[in-house]
């Protein structure tokens, strides 16, 4: 029996149709998905996209001190901009901000892949007690810890000095007042950040190098590479995504430290550690030129956005999914 017939109902006609959707359900359905995002989407917007907005507005304002009070301000246009790619200072600024997170990026990362490689070698047990160690580093909070760090400094009662005088190889350092010379000032705070860094990027670059296929490591242990050519030719290659990940975040994170520098040297001694996160403090909210410091923040993230554009170039040529 043909399938037409056998599917005729008692009266002889075929069955009717399913029905068709209506236009505006299949809508509403598409819908739904940003309706269920929606309140989410809205913090956000509140959140992040609304002082963005108003920061970017204030920078072409004379948004001061008299704001504050009166709510008066001028539409000034690009004369924040102007002055401020005029002003020395914001130069002095910014290229103490480049060549001091370098130095930062640079120890941070080198430390982060010997601690990552010393993880891979190690036993279980020490592997877990190292590893509990960087995760508690790692939560404290940078007030907290840069508050710490500036006792252990401390001239008369700092135990980093006093463990100094001991040794007897820099003379009497119990007074040794380390936020009053610039290269010290530095140093303290660059062994802080990078304490701080190290623990997020050994164990991120732990967890890639444990993914390394160990065929390979072993093919060129027979070819008679020695260790440290497997790290170079194997391990690193397998690595470079993650590095170059750990890299920019490093970048992004370092290039706007304040915290540390304003608790330990306030960027003294006079401007000597003031990179741009301290000049735009000082402008906007010692100097109160507001608009000014706006200026100041909308400059520093394009530059991080340009960086970040980088990252992003260099990750979807390496064939990287985002």
């Amino acid at each position: 029996m043909p399938v037409t017939t056998a599917r005729r109902d008692a009266a002889g006609a075929p069955p009717a149709a399913p029905p068709r959707p209506r236009p505006g359900s299949r809508r509403r359905r598409n819908l739904a998905p940003l309706w269920l995002l929606s309140p989410a989407g809205l913090v956000l917007a509140v959140v992040t996209l609304a002082p963005i907005g108003f920061l970017l507005f204030t920078s072409f304002t004379d948004y001061n001190q008299r704001t504050l009070f009166t709510g008066a301000y001028s539409y000034v246009g690009v004369e924040q901009y102007r002055d401020l790619l005029a002003d020395p200072t914001f130069w002095a600024s910014l290229l103490r901000t480049v060549l001091f997170t370098t130095a930062m990026v640079a120890g941070s990362v080198l430390i982060g892949m010997g601690v990552s490689h010393l993880l891979v070698r190690l036993g279980r047990w020490w592997r877990y007690t190292v590893t509990v160690v960087l995760i508690v580093a790692w939560a404290m909070p940078n007030v907290a810890s840069s508050l710490v760090w500036n006792w252990l400094f401390q001239p008369g009662y700092g135990v980093v000095n006093w463990a100094l005088d001991q040794v007897r190889i820099f003379g009497d350092t119990t007074d040794l007042n380390w936020a009053q010379d610039p290269a010290r000032a530095y140093a303290s705070i660059w062994l802080l950040i990078v304490w701080q860094a190290v623990p997020f990027i050994a164990l991120t670059l732990n967890a890639a190098e444990s993914q390394v296929p160990k065929e390979y490591q072993e093919a060129a242990r027979l070819d008679g590479a020695t260790e440290f050519a497997v790290y170079r030719l194997v391990t690193l290659q397998h690595l470079r995504p993650t590095l170059l990940l750990v890299t920019i975040l490093s970048v992004i994170w370092d290039y706007n430290v304040f915290n540390q520098i304003w608790l330990v040297s306030r960027g003294g001694p006079g401007d000597a550690t003031a990179t741009l996160g301290v000049f735009t403090y000082k402008t906007a909210f010692v100097g109160f030129h507001i608009g000014q410091g706006a200026a100041i923040s909308v400059v520093t993230t394009l530059l991080l956005l340009a960086l970040t554009a980088v990252y992003i170039r260099n990750l979807l040529r390496s064939g990287e999914d985002l």
